[in-house]
């Protein structure tokens, strides 16, 4: 007898199953077993699989939502009743489950059973497919966070997995595991290709650098415009204590020497700090210690060590020789006083030497016509220290 309050098969739930799992797990299980019944199966690892698409599900069991078939189908399985391989239905909307208590000896499909079914081969009791949608969960990335891994790392590496596995169509009992394994693999390979990048890079700095020191050491000709690196003024000015104003007067002759002479070098730097600091040694003993200004002798000649400093400024001694009498002279008629008149004579031989050769300019206004400085109204010569006279630069002006 029929009733229209029952318009269609009512489903059978077994009262005493219903006690033992559960009313809704009792349902679930009659309905999955009647699918059973006309679905077609596969065997895998000595059981039959049943695939049960999305429009099954609704079809049969339209008072659950996915939630809610996911959560019961997962109770069945943790309950041992039913083993399930599929990703959560919410994801996956499918369920591949089998039925059997244990596994079947034969391994050849039922009879009448179609061959092509969207189960995949290597099934495995308690594995479950990847969802398209898979991704780690707060414990695992802070599983991976204790290997010092970015995080932007690790979510580049996800879309590459999920699509791996899902296009072999393995399963596996934890997915969060191989996540976890792939990204190790790759994070160690992204380190070791990064080092050995960094190392190549470091190789390559050095070989320019070598480059560019072999470059620097070519033999190359001494000219007009050469001047110290600041290497080298810094050894002589803050190292060697020398004067930067000597050291500037001590350019011009020795680029007019070595230009002079034609040859070619690598080490222009050490040569220029070797002949000042020679010089300079001579130049300090070359000054008169009597601190006591007077006029210029009649009968003065330079002392010995003068001409030693000019030996080593590279300055003609029988040019130096020829300007003693009109220094002399001069002097004389100007009747002023020094305290020491080889650091004047010194001056004057070395504007006069720089002035030949074309390396300085001449102010009118400081020099008169036989290139002697004109002293200063402001002061007086006896004011002005020995240094002061040694660093005096005026000659070159």
């Amino acid at each position: 007898m029929t009733s229209p309050l029952i318009p269609e098969r009512p489903l059978l739930i077994s009262p005493s199953l219903a006690a033992t799992i559960g009313l809704e797990e009792a349902c679930m299980l009659g309905v999955l077993a009647e699918l059973a019944c006309f679905l077609p199966l596969t065997q895998a690892n000595g059981r039959q699989w049943l695939d049960v698409g999305g429009d099954w599900a609704e079809r049969m069991l339209p008072f659950w939502t996915d939630y809610d078939i996911q959560r019961i189908s997962r109770s069945l399985h943790d309950k041992g009743v039913i083993q399930l391989v599929s990703a959560p239905f919410a994801e996956s909307r499918r369920l591949t489950l089998s039925l059997d208590s244990a596994p079947t000896q034969t391994s050849q499909p039922i009879p009448g059973v179609a061959a092509a079914v969207s189960v995949a081969p290597q099934i495995t009791p308690g594995a479950n497919l990847i969802p398209p949608h898979w991704q780690p969960d707060q414990e695992l990335l802070k599983q991976i966070a204790q290997y010092a891994i970015p995080p932007e790392f690790v979510w580049q590496q996800l879309p590459e997995f999920v699509t791996y596995w899902r296009e072999r169509g393995e399963t596996s009992h934890s997915w969060g595991a191989k996540f976890l394994k792939d990204v190790l693999h790759k994070w160690r390979n992204y380190e070791t290709l990064n080092a050995r990048q960094q190392r190549e890079d470091k190789e390559r700095q050095v070989r320019e650098r070598d480059a560019e020191f072999l470059k620097r050491d070519l033999e190359t000709a001494m000219h007009s415009q050469w001047r110290p690196t600041r290497d080298a003024l810094e050894v002589l000015v803050k190292h060697a204590g020398i004067s930067l104003a000597f050291v500037e007067d001590s350019i011009p002759e020795f680029v007019v020497y070595w230009q002079e002479r034609g040859e070619v070098g690598r080490t222009w730097n050490s040569k220029f700090i070797q002949h000042v600091k020679r010089q300079w040694l001579r130049y300090n003993s070359a000054l008169e210690h009597d601190t006591e200004p007077k006029r210029i002798p009649e009968n003065w000649q330079p002392g010995k060590d003068v001409y030693d400093v000019l030996k080593l400024a590279n300055i003609d001694l029988k040019f130096a020789q020829q300007q003693v009498a009109e220094f002399v002279l001069f002097w004389r008629d100007s009747n002023q006083v020094y305290a020491s008149w080889n650091t004047k004579f010194l001056q004057h031989v070395k504007y006069h030497w720089a002035k030949q050769h074309a390396l300085t300019t001449v102010n009118s206004q400081q020099v008169n016509h036989a290139g002697q400085q004109i002293p200063h109204s402001s002061g007086r010569t006896r004011d002005s220290s020995l240094a002061e006279q040694l660093n005096d630069r005026s000659w070159a002006s």
